[in-house]
């Protein structure tokens, strides 16, 4: 049996189930400025905590809903590991992806992950579907939830 063969089998096994929860996060404002400075997006609710205070109903700036996004691949580090005989792993992109609540700035986040479904391509790729969760501390109501497509790349 080849190592995707194994691989695909294994996982087959863990669809339904919760697969992984990653360590917490903070999302601080420093964290928030590097990230407006990147994309360029240095709209004031993330960048300004005197106005974002005074004028919105977060009591203070935001994360931007893809820095929130963007801690995904993070999270995939504490809940995945490589698997024998995988080369590389690569983000296939999403299929739906709903930003349900705004991340203040200071709030801790971690990742749920529940396989949904996997299959493989070809001989040496194995697509993963997952419902992934971003958690906020202390909130019944997720920052966001989203179907995730990894590709896992055997040898051929």
């Amino acid at each position: 049996m080849s190592s995707l063969q194994a691989a695909l089998k294994e996982a087959e096994a863990q669809i339904g189930t919760e697969v992984g929860v990653s360590n917490w996060i903070t999302v601080d404002q420093a964290m928030i400025d590097d990230f407006a400075k990147t994309t360029q997006d240095e709209q004031w609710i993330h960048v300004d905590p005197e106005r974002a205070a005074a004028e919105t109903p977060f009591g203070g700036t935001i994360a931007h809903g893809f820095l929130t996004l963007s801690l995904a691949s993070r999270f995939t580090y504490d809940c995945f590991e490589t698997l024998p005989g995988q080369t590389m792993g690569i983000n296939y992109g999403m299929n739906k992806l709903r930003f349900l609540m705004p991340v203040r700035a200071g709030s801790r986040l971690r990742g749920r992950f529940t396989l949904q479904a996997v299959t493989a391509r070809n001989a040496t790729d194995l697509l993963r579907t997952n419902l992934l969760t971003i958690e906020i501390e202390g909130e019944e109501t997720p920052a966001l939830v989203a179907e995730w497509l990894g590709l896992s790349v055997f040898k051929d």
